[in-house]
């Protein structure tokens, strides 16, 4: 039986590694049609975590992780076993370093870590967003080395992970699934790989023309996210609402899409993919100016929210340095636990950089978690009207359905919405 057939026949296992808010969805999508999950992740916690049938992620239940603990799945530490695997799927970050150059250390650690134990008749696909041509440059050097033949004994694709954590009306299996392959028959395994537990599977030519895909997608969004946020800017310096102009606009049935502004841009996405194409393109001796304007915008709006809190207090008599000052929703987007780039901790930093006493309120992060960029001693203040209060100003930053926003609204000594949430009731809301 042949590798393809396997997948048919869901007799293969499928090693996922990186256990997060990429690979913990997709172990759930394989594991559900019936094959066998091997999952790794360099964290023994998580690896115990998950093992022990407990999700670390909020919008995946302990449930759902201890369903497929009875027989389809399994997590470990020890990449030895990657060799048990007929595909290997790398679901790992691919952060910026300090430059906002490529950082692809998580990347090259993995394929050290599997070197030793790939073996002929598997297929490897990376799904971390990443550069057009790391596939070829990056990966397939590791599989030469091994001894293996790409397209003959050894199968190397790339498709993009496209999740949306949080987002009730897709899943990993109902979103459609871009695949490249760097040989004809390398993709052929991949699309026999992803069509098992994928309801659609949307192939092309290449596993670079799969990179770009990715990369276009966010750039895409980065670019109107910018727009919309300088559009907020520019009308409320006219005394306009951007939230009443968008919905009015979005009447439109064709030709626009709403997109809508916040206090910057978050996840592990966005603010980060379109520096991949900026690095990569200055070695054709291109300037993408679009992608780094989109970037500049999107980065200037936490201090865009501090400026207005400043103003605000200053109105009614006060200074910023040792106000308290109440963050709402430090999450990245509405009802996650996903702190990965978050605008909300950019404002924090700023607020307390100027002398504030800030403090944070969020029911999906009890606690201020460890970042590698960020560091905050601070747990989720529970929220009351005594609580709310108590605060010079009160920045909803992150509009959580859990929100109790009238008792906010009746008791904010100051209200700064930078999500729209206050529209109805805008009289004393100061608009970021």
């Amino acid at each position: 039986m042949n590798l393809a057939e396997r997948f048919s026949e869901k007799s293969a296992t499928i090693g996922i590694i990186g256990l997060g808010y990429v690979g913990i969805p997709l172990a759930l999508a394989i594991s559900k049609v019936g094959i066998k999950v091997l999952g790794f992740d360099v964290v023994q916690a998580r690896v115990d975590q998950l093992n022990l049938g407990q999700s670390p992620i909020k919008h995946i239940s302990n449930d759902e992780i201890a369903e497929i603990r009875k027989d389809r799945f399994e997590a470990t530490a020890e990449m030895s076993r990657s060799a048990e695997c007929d595909a290997l799927i790398i679901c790992v970050p691919t952060p910026l370093d300090k430059t906002r150059e490529p950082d692809l250390s998580f990347v090259v650690a993995t394929m050290d870590g599997l070197s030793p134990y790939l073996r002929a008749g598997q297929v490897l696909s990376l799904e971390s967003t990443t550069w057009p041509g790391t596939t070829r440059e990056v990966l397939q050097p590791y599989v030469d080395q091994a001894g293996l033949t790409v397209g003959e004994d050894f199968f190397l694709i790339y498709s993009p992970e496209r999740e949306d954590p949080g987002n009730p009306n897709f899943s990993t299996q109902t979103i459609p699934k871009v695949v490249g392959g760097q040989t004809p028959a390398c993709l052929e395994v991949g699309v026999a790989l992803y069509q098992t537990f994928i309801d659609k599977v949307v192939p092309v030519s290449s596993t670079a023309a799969a990179e770009m895909v990715k990369l276009l997608e966010n750039i895409h969004r980065s670019i109107n996210i910018g727009l919309v946020n300088e559009m907020k800017v520019v009308a409320d310096a006219m005394g306009l609402d951007i939230f009443e102009v968008i919905d009015a606009a979005k009447t439109k049935p064709f030709g626009f899409t709403a997109y809508y502004p916040g206090p910057g841009i978050g996840g592990h996405c966005i603010p980060i993919d379109p520096f991949y194409l900026t690095w990569k393109a200055r070695e054709y001796g291109l300037h993408t100016r679009f992608i780094e304007l989109a970037g500049e915008v999107n980065a200037a709006m936490p201090q865009y929210v501090v400026d207005k809190t400043v103003r605000a207090l200053n109105k009614a008599g006060k200074s910023l340095n040792g106000a308290k000052v109440l963050a709402l929703g430090i999450a990245y987007k509405k009802d996650v636990d996903d702190m990965r780039e978050s605008p909300s901790v950019f404002v924090m930093e700023l607020l307390r950089d100027w002398g504030a006493n800030v403090q944070y309120s969020d029911p999906n992060v009890p606690v201020f978690p460890e970042m590698r960029e960020h560091d905050f001693d601070l747990s989720s203040v529970p929220l009351s009207a005594e609580t709310v209060a108590g605060y010079d100003a009160v920045l909803l930053l992150t509009d959580h359905t859990d929100f109790d926003y009238g008792m906010i609204r009746d008791n904010a000594q100051i209200l700064v919405d930078t999500r729209g949430k206050f529209r109805d009731d805008a009289d004393g809301v100061v608009r970021a």
